[in-house]
């Protein structure tokens, strides 16, 4: 659905999650121990966030945390695109996802009277960081550059562009923040195919985007799914009417017509 239709997301999501967000990462100096910590306390708190959402919000955030924990371990463990402070996947990870893109729709809700111009200012710092990354910045990023383009398409295409631009302004500001404290790093080439790679990547949004895209597009066919089987699935009621044979709605009802006078 268009996301017209999510705007029961409290606005104050923009600020308050980013800044938990930036507090447990601050918080992330111990080992493996403080990590289950902060773990625990983030699932709380992502789901307490989930309480004033609809159904099919909730959905996405668990299609997000599905989507997003398989690109983790995908991007992170067996690719070795980027790696933690202690080389593993901290715990905190997964519910982390769910809140971003609720931070994500929080911006996207805060700003619902400002939509092109947050779609437009995404989109704009997206292609500008891209082509910095090709040689005006310290580091090459050949990598994130072909990210971008993808996510201008959702930004130019898509029917959640908000959402999208939202995720985009929100990860932007972690990526710096995480790299900068050291939780993460990415890797200066891309493992077996010798890229350069930024540190972040320009096109590190593009792969959040397209875990929202992968929830929004699921959970609207989950939703669709379950209207389409309501409307389909007769109930006991209508399926005891239906077997009484009948030979049309004028024969029960309509009183039997008097001969004619010739």
């Amino acid at each position: 659905m268009p996301f017209s239709a999510s705007r029961q997301a409290p606005a104050w999501y923009a600020l308050a999650i980013p800044a938990y967000l930036f507090l447990f990462l601050a918080l992330d100096t111990g080992g493996e121990g403080r990590q289950l910590a902060i773990a625990a306390l983030t699932w709380v708190v992502l789901a307490a966030a989930c309480v004033p959402l609809a159904g099919e919000q909730r959905l996405r955030v668990a299609l997000v945390i599905v989507a997003a924990t398989i690109g983790e371990v995908t991007g992170s463990l067996l690719w070795g695109v980027y790696s933690y402070r202690l080389d593993n996947l901290p715990a905190y990870v997964p519910p982390g996802h769910g809140l971003v893109y609720l931070a994500g729709l929080g911006v996207a809700v805060a700003l619902s009277r400002h939509t092109r111009l947050l779609v437009g200012t995404a989109a704009f710092v997206a292609a500008a960081w891209g082509i910095a990354g090709l040689g005006f910045l310290p580091r090459l990023d050949v990598a994130g550059a072909f990210g971008v383009p993808l996510l201008l398409f959702f930004l130019w295409r898509g029917r959640n562009r908000a959402l999208y631009a939202g995720v985009f302004a929100v990860v932007c500001v972690l990526e710096l923040y995480g790299t900068w404290l050291g939780i993460w790093v990415w890797h200066p080439k891309l493992p077996g195919l010798g890229i350069p790679d930024g540190n972040p990547p320009s096109g590190a949004a593009s792969g959040y985007v397209c875990f929202d895209v992968f929830a929004v597009a699921l959970a609207t066919w989950f939703a669709r799914a379950r209207w389409i089987s309501g409307i389909r699935t007769p109930t006991a009621s209508s399926a005891s009417t239906s077997s009484t044979p009948t030979t049309g709605w004028r024969s029960s009802t309509a009183a039997p017509r008097p001969a004619s006078r010739r």
